[in-house]
């Protein structure tokens, strides 16, 4: 438990210290690029760390399990995969890497009509529904840390890209939301489900059902609560 807590201040400390303040003094030493792949570096010694710890830690009972937040994961999972999916096969400013480049506004296209920040909302309903399944100590620190980082991480994108695009990015902010369909509900969007296409939602649907199918033996406990391991 002592590794996980300490993985876990290590994991809050690179986003929250160096991809904050201290990103402007480290990356104008080393470049953009350069503190790309540091922070890369540092990310990935960061998610072994969790893993490793986690996978290892005692196991301290926060809530019984067997409950109906049992079933957390299978209702967040659907909408996880729904933003996740077109979140890695659209593109959007908000993504990781260098802001884009010129003067021309801003696209808004696809998912980012419903929401600016389809991924960190992916990674931030997987670590919801899995914190309140699990109901341990450990689980708490783990999953916590994925969901405390994804919200931050919104605001802490549109901080960065508001310095660094200026009026681009305010436009594209006021043409879109943090919370999923709030700028649609606002009136300042139109969703578009053209433009999300058929094969996105599909695609999360199967890799929903694959998941389901493949968790017991990935991870040593079925998806479905109450499932045995053999079926």
């Amino acid at each position: 438990m002592t590794w996980l807590i300490v993985a876990t201040i290590y994991w809050l400390g690179i986003h929250f210290l160096v991809a904050g303040p201290l990103r402007p003094a480290i990356a104008g030493r080393i470049g953009e690029t350069g503190f790309a792949g540091l922070f890369s570096v540092l990310s990935a010694i960061g998610l072994a760390g969790l893993i490793f710890a986690w996978a290892a830690a005692s196991y301290l009972e926060l809530w019984p399990p067997g409950t109906l937040l049992g079933y957390a994961p299978l209702v967040l999972m659907p909408f996880a995969l729904l933003f996740f999916v077109p979140s890695v096969t659209q593109k959007n400013p908000t993504s990781a890497g260098p802001p884009a480049a010129g003067s021309a506004p801003l696209p808004v296209f696809g998912i980012t009509r419903i929401t600016r920040h389809p991924m960190l909302w992916a990674f931030g309903l997987w670590a919801l529904g899995h914190l309140l399944a699990n109901g341990d100590l450990a689980s708490l620190l783990f999953f916590g840390s994925f969901l405390v980082v994804s919200v931050n991480g919104m605001f802490s994108i549109d901080r960065k890209r508001r310095r660094s695009m200026g009026a681009r990015y305010e436009a594209f902010v006021a043409q879109t939301s943090i919370l999923p369909f709030a700028a649609a509900a606002g009136g300042r969007q139109t969703v578009s489900w053209r433009e999300i296409g058929w094969w996105r939602p599909l695609a999360a649907v199967i890799l929903y059902l694959a998941i389901i199918h493949v968790h017991g033996e990935l991870f040593g406990m079925p998806a479905i609560p109450g499932l045995t391991m053999g079926g």
